[in-house]
């Protein structure tokens, strides 16, 4: 596995996790932006 791949598939895991933390914490506007990074991040994982 490329080494680039690692590196969206990492941004992607942190920016689901960080969204998860802010759902929980009531902050949804936060959790959409960094919901849109990691859906930015996936489209980089498509071949």
């Amino acid at each position: 596995m490329p080494l680039s791949r690692i590196s969206w598939l990492a941004t992607l895991g942190i920016c689901l996790a960080a969204a998860l933390l802010l759902l929980l914490d009531g902050y949804y506007g936060y959790m959409g932006c960094l919901l849109a990074v990691g859906a930015a991040a996936a489209v980089n994982l498509i071949d």
